[in-house]
C-alpha cells in the first residue's frame, strides 16, 4: 500500500483498498462470507469452518453488521413498537423500539424499562424525528407512555396497547379461575381439571381433537370454568371492529356478562381494561390496523439468539444481532 504525506495538515495518510477488511489482515470478502455463517451459526462453528480464533470471528461479524446498518440508513419512523426484553436474571431488562413499517427493529438500549430509558431513545432520534410519530404501539406500562407523551417526544402520536399482552392478562385471569375451582374441589373431582392449564388457555381452533374432547368431558362437569372459556374466546373479537363505538358497544356487552357469574379475576381484568381504554379503542380506526404481530415475533428471535448462543458476555454486540436480525444479507 502506498503511503502518501498530505498537503494540507502534513501527516502521511495509508492507502485504502477497497478490498480488504477493517482489520487489514483479512479481504472484505471473507468478512461477508463470515458475517452471513455468523447470522445462523455460533461463532463456535464459524471459527472452525474457517480455521480462525473465535476473536476474530466476533470482530468481522460486527464489521458485517454495521455495514448492514449503514446501508440501512438513519431510521425516521411514523409507526413504532416499544417492549422490553430480559437479558439476564434478577429483572435485568433493556428496550427494544422496531419500525413497524419497515418491519425491523431500529434501537436496544436503556439500564432497564424505565421512564428515562426510554427518554434515551427519544434523544437519539431527535426531536424533529420524534414528532413525526403518530402511532405507538406497547404495552400498558406506565414508565413507556409518561415518556412517549413528554413535550418534545411523540406527544402527538396515538397510543395502542398491545393486543398480545392484553390477552395475557386474560389468560393469567383464566388460569386464576382454574387454581380456584382445584382448590374448591376435593377427592376424585380433581381428576378433570387437573393436567389441563394449557389447555384451558389455549384457543379452541388450535387444539387437537383429543385435547378438544378432554376440554367437553372438563365442561361438563364443571359450568364455571365451561363460562369462564367462552367469555376467554369471545374476548378476542374486540380487535375486529372497525369503528370504536361498535368495539365499545361489544365490550359493555361482555363486562355484563360477567354478572353473577362469580369470576372475580375476570371482574379485575375487566377493571384494567376500562382503564385502558384509549388505547384499546384506537386500534379500532382502519388507519390505526397496524401489524400487532410484529413486535411478539421480534420477541421470539431475540430469545432464539440468546439461546443459540447461551447468552451474551458482550452487550454491543447482542446489541448489533438484534439490530441487524431482521435485515436482508449483504
Amino acid at each position: 500500500m502506498r503511503r502518501l504525506r498530505c498537503k494540507h495538515c502534513g501527516t502521511v495518510k495509508t492507502e485504502r483498498l477497497d478490498w480488504l477488511a477493517d482489520n487489514p489482515g483479512y479481504t472484505a470478502r471473507l468478512a461477508r462470507n463470515v458475517g452471513r455463517r455468523c447470522r445462523s451459526s455460533p461463532l463456535t462453528d464459524v471459527s472452525e469452518e474457517f480455521d480462525l480464533g473465535w476473536h476474530a470471528v466476533k470482530d468481522l461479524d460486527k464489521q458485517y453488521m454495521n455495514e448492514q446498518l449503514r446501508l440501512a440508513g438513519s431510521p425516521s419512523p411514523t409507526l413504532i413498537g416499544i417492549d422490553e426484553i430480559a437479558i439476564a436474571a434478577h429483572h435485568r431488562y433493556r428496550i427494544v423500539v422496531s419500525d413497524l413499517e419497515l418491519r425491523r427493529p431500529i434501537w436496544f438500549g436503556g439500564e432497564n424499562r424505565s421512564e428515562a430509558s426510554l427518554d434515551e431513545f427519544y434523544r437519539w432520534l431527535g426531536p424533529e424525528k420524534s414528532g413525526k410519530i403518530r402511532l405507538v404501539v406497547m404495552d400498558m406500562w406506565k414508565a413507556f407512555r409518561k415518556s412517549t407523551l413528554k413535550p418534545g417526544h411523540a406527544a402527538e402520536a396515538l397510543i395502542v396497547y398491545d393486543k398480545f399482552h392484553v390477552l395475557s392478562h386474560l389468560g393469567r385471569a383464566m388460569d386464576a379461575v382454574r387454581k380456584r375451582e382445584y382448590a374448591r374441589l376435593v377427592g376424585n373431582d380433581r381428576r378433570y381439571i387437573k393436567g389441563q392449564k394449557f389447555v384451558l388457555l389455549s384457543r379452541w381452533e388450535n387444539l387437537t381433537p383429543q385435547k378438544q374432547q378432554a376440554l367437553h368431558e372438563l365442561f361438563r362437569v364443571n359450568k364455571r370454568l365451561y363460562r369462564a372459556y367462552l367469555l376467554k374466546e369471545s374476548f378476542g373479537r374486540l380487535w375486529s371492529y372497525r369503528q370504536a363505538y361498535w368495539a365499545r358497544r361489544f365490550f359493555e356487552q361482555w363486562q355484563r356478562s360477567l354478572r353473577w357469574q362469580r369470576l372475580p379475576s375476570f371482574e379485575k381484568f375487566a377493571a384494567m381494561v376500562e382503564r385502558h381504554w384509549d388505547g384499546i379503542e384506537s386500534y379500532c380506526h382502519v388507519e390505526n390496523k397496524v401489524p400487532l404481530g410484529f413486535v411478539e415475533s421480534l420477541n421470539n428471535r431475540i430469545r432464539q439468539l440468546q439461546r443459540k448462543a447461551y447468552g451474551f458476555r458482550d452487550e454491543d454486540y447482542f446489541r448489533l444481532k438484534i439490530l441487524t436480525c431482521m435485515l436482508p444479507k449483504l
